[in-house]
C-alpha cells in the first residue's frame, strides 16, 4: 500500500469515528477561539477525502490514535499556507490554494460527508446524534450571561397550546430520525424556562455555574451508582472529602453525611434518625412498638417537607405541632416552650424540633442558639432546615445568621440553591456517627460483603434509604475546587448585596411597598399602581391590590422578560416574593426589576 492511500484509510477512519467532533462543534469553537477555524477546516477537507476515496474502512483503535496525531495540524498557521502540505486532494482545490479558499472548499464538500455518515453503524450514529446535542445544547440552552438580557427568559405557551405543538411527542413503534429527535430537541430547549438566567428569579434556585454542568456531564457519562466503593472509587473519595467540609462549616465534629435527592428528602432523613435515636425500636416493631403518640415542633413557616415526612413516616401530620413566628418570620421560642409543655400535658412524645435557616417565603432565620437551649432542657433532637439559606455557612459575614448552629442534632444543606450546582444536590449531616448506618442499614449480603478486599467504611450504601444512588458530588467539588473558598464566599456575599440593593431601590420608588428588610436573600413587596394611590385602604382596596400582583405576573411571563413568584401569606393578599440566586445576575438586574414591574403595571 503506498503512503497516500494509508494516510487516506487513516484519515477515513478519523472521518468516520471523529468527523461529528469537527463539523457539529466547529460552530460553536469559532466563537469561542477564532483561530481555530483554519485548522477545523483543513481537517474537514482530509476527512472528506477519505471517505469519499475509500468506502471501505478498516477500524482499529490503534489507527485511530495514528490518524489523530498524523493530522495534527498547527492552529497558529498563517493564512499564507499551501493546503498541497495536508494532501488536499478536493476536485476544486489545485493544491496551491490559500487556507481561507482551502475553508470555501471544504465547505462545499460538507454534503458528501453527510452521506457517508448515513452509512456508519448504530454506534456510530448515536455518536453523531450526541455531538449534535452537544452543538444544540451549547447555542440554545447554556446562557451566555453577556448575552442573556436579548434573550427571553421564557416563552410561555398555555397547557393547551404547549400540548397541541408537541405533535411529535408521542412513541411510536419505529424509532425516529436523528434529525428529527434535534429538532425536536430545539423545540423543548425553546419552551423551556431558561432557569439559569440572571432575570429568573422565580424559585429558590437559579443559575449554573459551567463547572457544575461539566461534574454532571462527566457523572452521567460514568454513570456510577454511589453504593459501594468498587464501582464509585473515586467518587466515594471525594464525598468524604465534600462531607468532612460541610460537617466542618457546621460547626459537627465527627459526625456523618450523604447526599439525597432533594431537600425534601433530607429533612425525611432527619426525621427518621431522630425519631430513631429516642426509638430504636420502631426500625424492627413499627410505630405501635411506641406507646404513646410522638410529635415534632417546627414554626408555621416551615417546609411543607416536615409535614409530609411526618406523613410518610406514619407519625401523622397532625403530630407536627405549629409553633408561632414572630413579625419577621422567625420561631418564637417562649411558644415553642409552651407548646413542649402542652403536648406533654396531652400525653404527647415530643422527639424532635426543627428550625429553619432561611424560610421559604420571607428568608427569616430561626434563633438557633435559643432553641438549642429548649431542646437540651427537654431532651429532643434539634434539625435545623437550611436547604435554602445554609450557605451563609460559606460567609464570613453572613454565618452569624446561623449562630449555634454547632448546638443543633443534623443539618439540611443544598448546594443547588446559593452555591451554583445543578439541580439536585442536597447533603444530610448529622454530628451522630454511626446512626444514619443504623437507622438505615439492610445488610444486603450480595452488595455489602463483609470480608470484601478494602476497607469496608468506604461503603456507604447502607446509610441511605436508596440503594442506586445518583452521583451528585463531581458537580459539586468541581464547582467547589474551580473557585475555591473565597470564590463561594464572594459568591454568597453577592447574592445579599443584591437583594440589599434591590430593597433600597423599592423604598425610593413611587408605588412599591416593602414588606420587611430581608434577612436572607428574599424581598417581598407589593406594587400599587397610579389608580390606587392616595385612597383609603379599605378590605377591598387589599383584595384589588392582590389582583395586581397576579396579573402583573401574568404580563412579565408572556413578555418572558422575568420570572418573579408571588404568594399570599397569612392576612397579606398576594405579594410578590423576589429571591436572589444567580451570581451572575448585576445591580443593573435589579434596577430592571423594579422599572419592568413599573412599565408592566402602570396602567393597571
Amino acid at each position: 500500500m503506498d503512503p497516500y492511500e494509508s494516510r487516506s484509510r487513516k484519515h477515513a477512519i478519523h472521518a468516520c469515528d471523529w468527523f461529528c467532533s469537527v463539523r457539529k462543534t466547529a460552530s460553536y469553537q469559532y466563537r469561542a477561539d477564532p483561530p481555530l477555524k483554519r485548522s477545523i477546516f483543513l481537517r474537514l477537507k482530509m476527512a472528506t477525502v477519505a471517505v469519499n476515496t475509500l468506502p471501505t474502512v478498516p477500524r482499529t483503535y490503534d489507527d485511530i490514535d495514528e490518524v489523530v496525531n498524523d493530522i495534527n495540524v498547527d492552529d497558529n498557521e498563517k493564512d499564507e499556507v499551501s493546503c498541497d502540505e495536508y494532501e488536499c486532494d478536493v476536485s476544486s482545490c489545485d493544491g496551491t490554494s490559500t487556507s481561507d479558499e482551502c475553508e470555501k472548499n471544504a465547505e462545499e464538500a460538507t454534503p458528501t460527508i453527510t452521506q457517508s455518515v448515513d452509512s456508519l453503524s448504530t454506534d456510530a450514529k448515536e455518536t453523531d446524534f450526541l455531538y449534535k446535542m452537544v452543538d444544540l445544547i451549547f447555542r440554545e440552552a447554556i446562557v451566555d450571561e453577556t448575552q442573556s438580557n436579548n434573550r427571553p427568559v421564557c416563552n410561555f405557551l398555555s397547557p393547551e397550546e404547549l400540548c397541541a405543538s408537541l405533535t411529535e411527542l408521542s412513541i411510536g413503534q419505529e424509532g425516529s430520525d436523528a434529525n428529527k429527535l434535534i429538532d425536536f430537541a430545539e423545540k423543548v430547549i425553546k419552551n423551556s424556562v431558561k432557569t439559569a438566567h440572571p432575570r429568573f428569579f422565580n424559585q429558590l434556585y437559579g443559575g449554573l455555574s459551567k463547572y457544575s454542568i461539566a461534574g454532571a456531564w462527566c457523572a452521567e457519562v460514568l454513570n456510577s451508582s454511589m453504593y459501594t466503593y468498587e464501582v464509585a472509587p473515586v467518587f466515594t473519595i471525594m464525598e468524604r472529602e465534600i462531607y468532612t467540609k460541610m460537617l466542618g462549616l457546621a460547626g459537627f465534629r465527627g459526625g456523618d453525611a450523604i447526599f439525597a435527592p432533594g431537600g425534601s428528602i433530607s429533612n425525611l432523613y432527619a426525621v427518621n434518625i431522630a425519631r430513631h435515636h429516642k426509638f430504636p425500636q420502631i426500625k424492627t416493631k413499627g410505630v405501635f412498638s411506641v406507646k404513646k403518640p410522638i410529635c415534632i415542633f417546627a414554626s408555621d413557616q416551615c417546609h411543607y417537607s416536615v409535614q409530609k415526612a411526618a406523613a410518610a413516616l406514619g407519625i401523622g401530620s397532625d403530630n407536627v405541632i405549629s409553633v408561632a413566628s414572630d413579625n419577621k418570620g422567625r420561631m418564637l421560642v417562649s411558644k415553642l416552650e409552651m407548646e413542649i409543655e402542652k403536648s406533654v400535658l396531652e400525653g404527647l412524645e415530643p422527639f424532635m424540633v426543627v428550625a429553619t435557616a432561611g424560610t421559604t417565603v420571607y428568608g427569616a432565620y430561626d434563633p438557633i442558639a435559643d432553641i438549642s437551649g429548649i431542646c437540651e432542657k427537654y431532651g429532643i433532637w434539634l434539625h435545623v432546615d437550611g436547604a435554602w439559606g445554609g450557605s451563609v455557612l460559606l460567609s464570613k459575614t453572613h454565618r452569624h445568621l446561623m449562630e449555634g448552629i454547632e448546638k443543633a442534632d443534623s443539618l439540611t444543606w443544598n448546594a443547588h440553591k446559593q452555591m451554583g450546582v445543578g439541580q439536585q444536590c442536597s447533603v444530610f449531616l448529622t454530628k451522630h456517627k454511626g446512626l444514619l448506618m443504623s437507622c438505615h442499614s439492610a445488610s444486603a449480603k450480595y452488595l455489602f460483603q463483609p470480608d470484601k478486599h478494602y476497607d469496608v467504611s468506604y461503603d456507604t450504601g447502607d446509610m441511605s434509604l436508596q440503594c442506586g444512588r445518583k452521583n451528585d458530588v463531581f458537580k459539586l467539588w468541581l464547582t467547589w475546587k474551580a473557585i475555591g473558598e473565597i470564590g463561594m464566599e464572594k459568591n454568597v456575599d453577592h447574592l445579599f448585596a443584591l437583594s440589599r440593593h434591590l430593597a433600597t431601590k423599592l423604598k425610593q420608588t413611587d408605588g412599591f411597598r416593602l414588606i420587611m428588610e430581608p434577612m436572607c436573600t428574599n424581598v417581598c413587596f407589593w406594587y400599587i399602581p397610579p389608580s390606587m394611590r392616595d385612597i383609603p385602604e379599605t378590605p377591598e382596596w387589599w383584595q384589588s391590590l392582590g389582583k395586581v400582583t397576579a396579573t402583573i405576573k401574568k404580563l412579565m411571563v408572556k413578555a418572558g422578560s422575568m420570572m418573579i413568584t408571588y404568594n399570599p401569606e397569612g392576612s397579606r393578599v398576594n405579594f410578590f416574593r423576589m429571591v436572589c440566586t444567580n451570581k451572575d445576575t448585576t445591580f443593573s438586574d435589579m434596577d430592571f426589576v423594579v422599572d419592568e414591574i413599573v412599565a408592566l403595571g402602570v396602567l393597571l
